[in-house]
């Protein structure tokens, strides 16, 4: 029986892009979840946490087959399409910060159950378009007034600026 089982543990195998994802304010992020299993499935749930540190893990949604079941509190923010495994978070505030766990379930000739962790990492985004005729030399600033990773990046036509003869930064 117990290698039998452990077979059957191996069977199900749950992905994830990235341990740690990007994601900016005010937009909506995708947690793209990928899992399969080598053997016929009666029930499969899926289970989404997030947790902060220092604070105990929070149920955001779940379902079993097709049902999903959210948390009232959260069930117009969150999003899951079963039997797909992904999470939606629609939209992304700087409080969605932190870990989100999901555990993947399948029962079939016995149990299995895989788990993964997603970091999310909330960025500001701050983007201002204009017309700008040339008069010699001008000064553009950007300024950020909350932020724990306050990071500055100067992009031309979608590529980094770099300091040099033509730009300086401070």
């Amino acid at each position: 029986f117990f290698h039998f089982y452990a077979g059957i543990c191996s069977a199900l195998k749950l992905t994830v892009p990235s341990h740690t994802i990007h994601g900016i304010e005010g937009q909506p992020l995708h947690l793209s979840v990928d899992y399969d299993f080598n053997a016929t499935a009666s029930e499969i749930q899926i289970i989404w946490l997030f947790e902060r540190s220092q604070s105990n893990p929070k149920y955001l949604l779940g379902s079993v087959n097709q049902r999903v079941v959210p948390d009232l509190e959260y069930q117009h923010k969150f999003t899951l399409i079963p039997p797909n495994a992904s999470l939606r978070i629609n939209p992304l505030h700087l409080s969605d910060e932190g870990n989100y766990i999901v555990k993947v379930n399948v029962r079939g000739n016995g149990t299995v159950a895989a788990s993964q962790k997603i970091q999310v990492a909330v960025d500001g985004k701050f983007l201002k378009d204009g017309v700008v005729e040339y008069v010699g030399n001008i000064t553009l600033k950007c300024t950020v007034d909350r932020g724990t990773r306050v990071a500055y990046q100067w992009m031309k036509n979608g590529k980094r600026l770099h300091a040099g003869p033509n730009y300086t930064f401070s």
